[in-house]
């Protein structure tokens, strides 16, 4: 590869977003305060590279979204992959049991301060490839039936970042 990295990844990076539902959509779910919406589990490698996608209706706490994650990661065969960073909303002993059998190291990355901005510098990869895909009409609000079409909306978004690291 033009990075000088090994093909796949062995260190991936986890984060969610949650996204407003419109009416039409078939899948929504209450997230604290917020009204109808739905969360997008990104898993992405050190440069910003969708690895895995899940979507789900908002009252599924992160936990266990990324419990979804490990399962289509899983399924997907990479066995190179062998850490994970999280933000703290991935947190728990049982967060990190249930990567152990996957077979993955889970390492929660939490801010130096609370309530206040910070770059946090294991962890910014995967908020800036969320922020590319708010760039796309279809995805800054969830307007699916099926979470699954989402799914390949993101997936198609990857593709076109993806073949833009080759020029």
């Amino acid at each position: 590869m033009q990075e000088g990295r090994n093909e796949g990844p062995s260190l991936a990076i986890i984060d969610s977003q949650s996204v407003k539902a419109a009416n039409t959509a078939g899948e929504r779910g209450y997230d604290a305060e917020k009204n109808n919406e739905i969360k997008r589990h990104f898993l992405v490698d050190v440069l910003g590279l969708l690895i895995c996608i899940v979507v789900h209706t908002a009252n599924i706490q992160e936990r266990d979204g990324a419990k979804l994650v490990l399962e289509k990661m899983s399924k997907q065969n990479l066995p190179m992959l062998k850490k994970v960073w999280a933000d703290g909303g991935y947190s728990g002993d049982k967060m990190k049991a249930e990567a152990a059998k996957y077979d993955v190291e889970w390492e929660v990355v939490k801010r130096p301060e609370l309530h206040k901005f910070a770059v946090i510098p294991k962890r910014w990869v995967v908020e800036r490839s969320i922020g590319w895909t708010m760039n796309w009409r279809g995805l800054c609000r969830h307007y699916d039936y099926d979470s699954r079409t989402s799914e390949t909306k993101v997936l198609l978004t990857s593709v076109y970042y993806m073949t833009k690291r080759l020029n």
